[in-house]
């Protein structure tokens, strides 16, 4: 009877055993975690694994004093998000600072920050809240030729091409500076319809280069 129990408290302790049971437990965290997503975005989004600091790796492969990490989606995105922010200071140019100091990112239409944590949404899009924006878009600036948007939305839909389509685009930002300079701008366009006041020339006076995020 006593070389029993010794046999069992053997097996309960031995490395197999630690790894089987932290493997368990993750899967059951993994099941939480997913039924919380669930609820909060409408469907399970995709995670990554990683396994003893091992991407991909298998759960069972754990060692007893490793460790299990479950890396969803959104968590993922927002790396990007934060990582586009970055691109974008760097490539602004600079004389007066206003101009890296006005970009703005919105989740959904609703403005917040990177760094406030992980937030779901369906699009992301980065504005800046300055008028000649578009001139420096268009290699107005000699600091920047190629100008700032499209040089980063391509660099970051190479690296990020896995977790989210990231393309450049165009978002109207009616408030602020662009709203007030479209209020009084007297500039002219091809299309008689956008010369006329009203929600159509507003759209298009205010429309600023952007960079879309929509996680995949």
């Amino acid at each position: 009877m006593a070389d029993d129990i010794a046999f069992l408290l053997d097996d309960e302790v031995s490395p197999a055993a630690i790894s089987r049971a932290v493997a368990q437990v993750a899967r059951e965290e993994l099941a939480a975690a997913q039924e919380i997503n669930a609820r909060a975005l409408g469907r399970v989004p995709p995670h990554e694994t990683v396994v003893n600091g091992q991407r991909g790796a298998p759960i069972d492969s754990v060692r007893p004093g490793g460790a299990i990490v479950f890396v969803f989606e959104v968590e993922i995105v927002n790396e990007a998000l934060i990582w586009i922010s970055q691109q974008l200071l760097e490539h602004a140019p600079r004389l007066t600072g206003r101009f890296a100091d006005s970009f703005m990112l919105f989740a959904d239409n609703v403005e917040y920050l990177p760094s406030d944590g992980v937030r779901p949404a369906k699009e992301f899009a980065f504005i800046n809240a300055q008028p000649y924006a578009r001139k420096i878009e268009r290699g107005l600036s000699k600091q920047a030729p190629d100008g700032v948007f499209q040089s980063v939305a391509k660099l970051a839909s190479r690296r990020f091409n896995n977790v989210a389509m990231v393309r450049f685009g165009y978002r109207s930002l009616p408030g602020g500076a662009v709203g007030k300079w479209a209020a009084t701008s007297k500039l002219k366009s091809h299309a008689p319809s956008r010369n006329r006041p009203g929600a159509r020339r507003t759209d298009w006076l205010t429309r600023q280069p952007a960079i879309v995020v929509t996680p995949r």
